[in-house]
């Protein structure tokens, strides 16, 4: 029975470890694309909440795409609304998913899946306590545009 508990116990105290090495983020959320093609009228919404204004925080949306994508880069347009409903900011943003002379994938991948984070807003002050939404549009000229899996957001604390 001791060998059991104190194998309980190790894990245990892994998962704290685990869990307390992400102290910075607020928010993490990934979205799956259907059938791995993004068409330009899905556009993933992510609800996040904010609760100190005096805090800075970061902004990094994540891209996970297959081999077969077809271009080297991203566009991506995303809007920000804060919690009265007006829109704070929109911005469109080039991402490289692969290395524009040499065609080598980008980011850390096994096999043909490649996972990428990009920041996106850096050192953001949100004005108003309560929840934000930040919709994302891929704003390429392919639609659907194919080998894109998953997008995502993150927030984060900026560490003092």
């Amino acid at each position: 029975m001791s060998k059991h508990l104190s194998f309980f116990m190790a894990l245990l105290c892994l998962g704290f470890l685990l869990g307390s090495c992400d102290a910075n983020r607020v928010f993490e959320e990934n979205q799956d694309i259907p059938n791995n093609e993004w068409p330009v009228k899905l556009a993933p919404v992510f609800t996040f909440e904010v609760t100190d204004t005096t805090q800075q925080y970061n902004v990094f949306f994540n891209v996970r795409n297959a081999l077969h994508y077809p271009f080297y880069n991203l566009y991506l347009r995303h809007y920000l609304v804060g919690p009265d409903g007006r829109q704070i900011n929109s911005m469109l943003h080039e991402m490289f998913l692969m290395d524009p002379k040499t065609g080598e994938p980008k980011g850390n991948g096994a096999g043909d899946i490649f996972d990428h984070q990009f920041r996106a807003l850096k050192n953001v002050r949100f004005g108003q306590p309560g929840k934000y939404t930040l919709k994302l549009n891929q704003y390429m000229r392919q639609d659907p545009l194919p080998g894109i899996m998953a997008v995502g957001v993150r927030v984060e604390k900026v560490a003092p």
